[in-house]
């Protein structure tokens, strides 16, 4: 396990030697819209009974956040190695498949929660804040933030250029992430785009996050907690496929 050890600890340094750019600055960005929809919203909008708007969006943007940055550190790692042309290094040593997986993997996951931990700090001074059930909370969070960092593997191998990783960041993750139930519940929607929101893998991870907050959700935890347990699971083997057989890295 040396070699696992030694890349998940290559990838830590990597996105904690830049934390200004990879920690703190999404954390601001959460913060700006807190401030923006928050103040916008807050007495015009209430999504569940007793919960103001404020308090309701905080767990979206929290598990926003770690989800992004899950995504964009395994993404932008592989990517750079890519064109650098120093993921011959990666490559030389006799690391497994699991290895490499679970490096970049538990690396991005590390990321997504630290920001993501970050945003929660800062936010709860704004309102007060409960935890229904922390272990939903925990579980999603490490979930959705394995989920990500596996999709941004994905996405790292498949892309050749910077433009093509952020095609797939722009027209895959953003929309599926700004669409899941971060700013909204679905059932203020109407049927149809109610039935089409719950066709987004990403909206259990939110919906079911957030329950874990105050208790209630749209959808039942559990049937949210299993559909992202075989999300992760799917990406997972696509993802371990594509390293165990060396698409676009071995060339």
């Amino acid at each position: 396990m040396s070699g696992f050890r030694t890349l998940f600890y290559k990838e830590i340094l990597r996105f904690w030697k830049v934390s200004f750019q990879t920690v703190l600055a999404p954390i601001i960005t959460a913060l700006l819209y807190l401030t923006i929809f928050g103040h916008a919203l807050r007495d015009h909008v209430e999504v569940y009974a007793g919960v103001e708007y404020t308090s309701f969006l905080i767990p979206g943007l929290v598990m926003m956040t770690v989800l992004q940055n899950a995504f964009a550190n395994s993404s932008s790692s592989l990517i750079q190695s890519k064109i650098t042309g120093n993921l011959v290094f990666v490559l030389l040593p006799p690391l497994t498949h699991w290895e490499i997986f679970g490096a970049y993997v538990l690396a991005s996951a590390v990321r997504g929660l630290v920001v993501g931990f970050g945003v929660l700090v800062v936010t709860i001074w704004f309102v007060p804040t409960s935890f229904a059930a922390p272990l939903y909370i925990v579980a999603f969070a490490v979930l959705g933030s394995a989920i990500l960092g596996t999709l941004g593997l994905i996405a790292g191998i498949w892309a050749e250029k910077f433009d093509q990783l952020a095609a797939f960041q722009n027209f895959l993750i953003m929309p599926l992430t700004f669409l899941s139930g971060v700013f909204y519940s679905t059932h203020t929607l109407p049927d149809l785009w109610r039935d089409v929101s719950r066709l987004n893998p990403f909206f259990y991870m939110i919906d079911g996050f957030r329950y874990g907050f105050f208790g209630v959700s749209d959808v039942d935890p559990l049937a949210s907690l299993g559909v992202v347990a075989v999300f992760f699971a799917l990406v997972a083997v696509l993802a371990m496929r594509l390293v165990a057989t060396g698409y676009k890295l071995r060339h």
